[in-house]
């Protein structure tokens, strides 16, 4: 019984001592002190510092590029036309074939014009007694045996028989056709002894000397092309030919908003026909400009296509840029300043404003531009 009681007292003795520590509140702090984390910097009153970021950097070399624009088109004869009869008769002559060449002043046709040439020796028979006459006239108003009428009369009469003479070999001249250029006979759809009409096709004389390349050039490129530029032809066949642009057209053709140009091509020997197809390449005044791969160009903030490179604070500047070209060997850029530090590697990864460490590219690095640029990519 005495022991019982005991043991009771003692495990009321510990329940009271335990609510006693309990009510003190120290057992909070058992343990927690070793795990609370420390004061962070802005609760001790420390500035944050974050790491910067570090990019590499190339400065590109400057290079004169000429924009290249490439047009599909067609080449065409520099002259061409159909000659036709202005009367009606019979072809006598026919001298020309169809693929000879002819030289100015040549005789493409003859009409049959006995009658006319008939007509021409009678006028020149006229004029000649004409003349007799009116030199008989002037010795004879010179010794004073006629009167000065007598010789205005027969000047006059010279003067009808020289009208009437040159009026018969206009006519006679209707007769016959000759090249008003050099060039080549395309086609000759009469044949000789045929009776014809005035006004019928006799045939199609084309000049090829020069050849010209003709095509049509958007309104966005139209800018970048300029009388007396030079211009590079590759014909359907694979002939590669350099010309001249000779001809700009100020109205764009209504349906493609496109506007005519024609680039002059010599072709001595005739050799280039007309109405091969034909890309022709234009080139723009040159730029200076820097060529970069394509992965090193990204977007602003805004969404304008462009760089981003490091100024001399160290700080992330972009630059817009402006298409000069695509080439296979990369994007020949615009608008980008001399001496500028372009990053190409971690572009995407900095804002504008940013404060980077700039590193020179490595080798690694810069043989990887090297493969994408080589590779178009």
């Amino acid at each position: 019984m005495a022991k019982f009681r005991f043991h009771k007292l003692a495990a009321i003795a510990v329940l009271i001592g335990v609510g006693a520590w309990v009510a003190t509140g120290e057992f909070s702090s058992v343990g927690s002190a070793q795990n609370e984390a420390p004061p962070t910097p802005s609760e001790a009153g420390e500035q944050v510092k974050i790491p910067l970021r570090t990019v590499a950097v190339i400065t590109p070399p400057r290079v004169e590029h000429q924009r290249a624009i490439r047009i599909s088109g067609r080449t065409d004869a520099e002259k061409r036309v159909t000659l036709a009869t202005r009367v009606m008769g019979v072809i006598e002559k026919l001298p020309v074939r169809q693929g000879e060449r002819v030289e100015r002043g040549d005789l493409v046709m003859q009409l049959n014009a006995e009658d006319k040439e008939a007509a021409v020796r009678m006028a020149e028979s006229v004029v000649t007694q004409r003349q007799a006459e009116a030199d008989a006239a002037e010795r004879l108003v010179g010794g004073g045996n006629a009167p000065k009428l007598q010789a205005d009369q027969a000047r006059a009469a010279l003067a009808t028989a020289r009208a009437q003479l040159e009026s018969a070999k206009a006519e006679l001249a209707q007769y016959s056709i000759y090249a008003p250029y050099n060039g080549v006979i395309d086609k000759v759809p009469v044949q000789r002894g045929s009776a014809i009409l005035a006004g019928t096709e006799i045939a199609t004389l084309i000049n090829l000397d020069p050849l010209l390349a003709i095509g049509q050039v958007s309104e966005r490129d139209l800018k970048y092309v300029n009388l007396g530029s030079a211009a590079d032809i590759l014909l359907v066949d694979g002939t590669a030919v350099k010309g001249t642009v000779t001809y700009i057209s100020r109205d764009a053709t209504s349906a493609t908003r496109t506007f005519p140009i024609e680039v002059s091509v010599p072709n001595p020997d005739k050799s280039l026909p007309a109405g091969m197809t034909a890309e022709i390449t234009l080139r723009a005044a040159p730029t200076d400009s820097v060529v970069l791969p394509r992965s090193v160009v990204t977007l602003s903030s805004g969404g304008d296509l462009g760089i981003r490179a490091v100024g001399d604070d160290n700080k992330v500047v972009f630059y817009p840029i402006d298409l000069v070209d695509d080439t296979p060997t990369g994007l020949v850029l615009g608008g980008i300043p001399a001496g500028v530090r372009v990053i190409v590697a971690g572009q995407d990864l900095v804002n504008d404003g940013d404060e980077v460490v700039p590193v020179e590219a490595d080798a690694a690095t810069i043989q990887k531009l090297i493969g994408q640029v080589s590779n178009g990519t």
